[in-house]
């Protein structure tokens, strides 16, 4: 019986969500309907929890701090307003609930949790992609192309 709820409850996710853990910094992009129109609001945050892991309807709440005053949204997973979730950092905490990131500074919370790779897919991460000679060679590169571009606009602007 607990064998068939929990694939039940899995054949009851819809969309594919990255792996989040406690710590994440994510960008969440939700519907949100004014009048006859709709638009998608972004809420930028860290992942302060996660509940009902296997159930079909896990949520996660997502702390951020907003003109000094934080602001904590719980969100369904699988919800249909929810358009996508970004992770934008992936830290390492000892906890699964970061409750007491509310009493915290944001220097003492950065000292708290350990910054980790990105993971791209099937274990890969993004310091495996990009190697730090690669990764500084393609910013120099960059910015040779870069400046070459602004000198070749500069020298068009003078001939005009």
């Amino acid at each position: 019986m607990h064998k068939d709820l929990i694939e039940f409850n899995l054949a009851r996710r819809t969309k594919d969500v990255p792996e989040l853990h406690s710590g994440d910094v994510v960008k969440v992009y939700r519907k949100i309907v004014e009048g006859g129109k709709e638009r998608i609001q972004v809420f930028q945050g860290m992942v302060i929890a996660m509940r009902g892991g296997q159930s079909s309807s896990p949520t996660v709440t997502v702390r951020k701090v907003s003109f000094g005053i934080g602001v904590e949204i719980v969100f369904p997973l699988y919800s249909p307003n929810i358009e996508k979730i970004e992770v934008l950092k992936s830290t390492r905490s000892r906890r699964a609930k970061l409750y007491f990131v509310r009493e915290k500074s944001a220097k003492l919370i950065r000292r708290k949790l350990k910054e980790v790779g990105l993971k791209i897919g099937k274990g890969r991460m993004v310091e495996d992609v990009l190697p730090d000679e690669t990764l500084e060679e393609t910013v120099s590169e960059a910015t040779e192309t870069a400046l070459s571009e602004v000198e070749a606009d500069s020298t068009e602007t003078g001939k005009e």
